[in-house]
């Protein structure tokens, strides 16, 4: 367990140095690098990093937790899209209230 999270923590950092030397960002914005982002704007902390990122190493990508932080980070950052969503919602459930 150890080993496998210095690992992680190694590829991390290798991306955390890949971000910081490219030009173009659109290209580079998958999912490792919106968590860098999201630590780097103090939304996450290192460890949070580490763990969503081992998380979809061992457990596959449409493990349903790392599936819904990734939507939720792209939501947050299109509030347009957000909005909507909501609109939506709205639209569907009316005065109902939501519910799980």
């Amino acid at each position: 367990s150890k080993d496998l999270k210095g690992v992680m923590e190694i590829l991390i950092e290798q991306k955390r140095q890949k971000l910081s030397t490219v030009e173009k960002l659109d290209e580079h914005m998958d999912f490792a690098s919106q968590l860098i982002f999201a630590q780097n704007r103090g939304d996450l902390t290192a460890e949070n990093v580490n763990q969503c990122v081992l998380e979809m190493m061992i457990a596959a990508p449409d493990t349903l937790s790392v599936t819904l932080f990734f939507m939720l980070i792209l939501i947050a950052e299109h509030p347009s899209v957000e909005e909507k969503m909501m609109r939506e919602i709205e639209a569907v459930m009316g005065k109902k209230e939501l519910q799980s």
